[in-house]
């Protein structure tokens, strides 16, 4: 019976093989599946020709764009496990190649992100991001492209989750690039090194070498991420992390306005709630409750705003908005200066 059942594992395979060459990905696909109960028992050299078979099938899907996010997880799962069972036999058959077609496969979710941010489509480019980082958890730039598409598709959640990690890994994105100019395409192209590129100048490929040093990242991260908090409504983490980034750079101006904002959602958020009240005894007490630290809340950014415009003295966002919590506090004295003074 054993013997049976590895004939027809076999036959099962050489048709899913059969199919995927004539570009029948959805074909093999199903009698895969049919045959997978067989694998079971079947030995380390045909698991391995079955899971590369499947992988190699997936990608195909995937780089058609077939539910690309996915089917690009399950290739890559049944490449491990190739990998996997060619160590156990040690017969290394498929592991070159399943190596390659990872490879591949990263490289074709890089390009289908950056594809993706383009045309607007940021959750799918943040999703696709994700997956690559997954991949190779060394390549920390697609991480921070996840996070960075998913704040682009107000996707908040995400953006937290993203941004967090960077946060915990101390990311910094800080570095150097090394540009080319393709002779052919006219474009300039990132090498992985200086003798990456000196080598495609010196094949007659490349000319006009361009090196660019990055800035760091790490404010811009944690800045992301206190605003991510501060959609979400999770005001004392938001504000917590705004002044995380104020303690790296006491001078860094959008933290304080979005601090200032914080304060002024706190108090609409409070307005919308006195809204709600009606009149009984009890409704009128926390109402004057509520409606005094609603001008608490208001009362607190201002000196953040001052702050803004000390460092910008010409900031009209900053001066609009002090200018609007000066009238709704009724401090007309401050109101009136600050109008003067522009």
């Amino acid at each position: 019976m054993i013997s049976m059942g590895a004939f027809a594992q076999k036959e099962q395979i050489k048709e899913a093989q059969s199919l995927y060459d004539k570009g029948k990905s959805q074909e093999s696909l199903a009698i895969l599946k049919k045959a997978e109960y067989l694998i079971l028992n079947a030995s380390d050299e045909d698991k391995s020709d079955y899971y590369f078979l499947k992988g190699n099938v997936y990608k195909d899907l995937a780089t058609k764009d077939i539910d690309a996010v996915n089917n690009f997880t399950l290739a890559s799962q049944a490449y491990q496990d190739v990998f996997l069972y060619e160590n156990e036999s040690g017969k290394y058959k498929s592991t070159v190649k399943a190596n390659m077609a990872l490879k591949d496969m990263k490289g074709s979710l890089v390009n289908g992100a950056i594809a993706d941010f383009k045309a607007g489509r940021f959750k799918e480019s943040a999703e696709k991001s994700y997956k690559v980082y997954l991949f190779d958890k060394k390549d920390t730039l697609n991480l921070y492209n996840a996070a960075s598409s998913s704040i682009n598709a107000k996707d908040y959640n995400a953006a937290v989750t993203y941004y967090e990690i960077l946060k915990k890994i101390n990311f910094s994105g800080k570095g150097v690039l090394y540009y080319a100019t393709n002779k052919k395409t006219k474009e300039e192209d990132n090498f992985i090194s200086p003798k990456a590129r000196e080598s495609a100048i010196q094949q007659g490929l490349y000319e006009k070498p361009r090196t660019e040093t990055v800035p760091s990242k790490k404010i811009e991260v944690i800045n992301n991420l206190a605003y991510a908090y501060m959609e979400r409504k999770d005001y004392p983490k938001a504000e917590s992390t705004y002044n995380a980034v104020l303690e790296l750079n006491p001078n860094y101006v959008d933290a304080y306005i979005n601090l200032a904002y914080l304060k002024l959602q706190i108090k609409k958020d409070l307005a919308d709630e006195i809204s709600t009240l009606g009149t009984s005894p009890s409704e009128m007490k926390k109402y004057d409750k509520l409606n005094a630290q609603k001008d608490d809340v208001a009362r607190s950014a201002i000196p953040y705003l001052k702050k803004v415009l000390t460092l910008e003295p010409k900031n009209e966002d900053a001066t609009k908005t002090l200018l609007g919590v000066y009238r709704s506090l009724d401090m007309m004295n401050e109101y009136n200066a600050l109008k003067a003074s522009r």
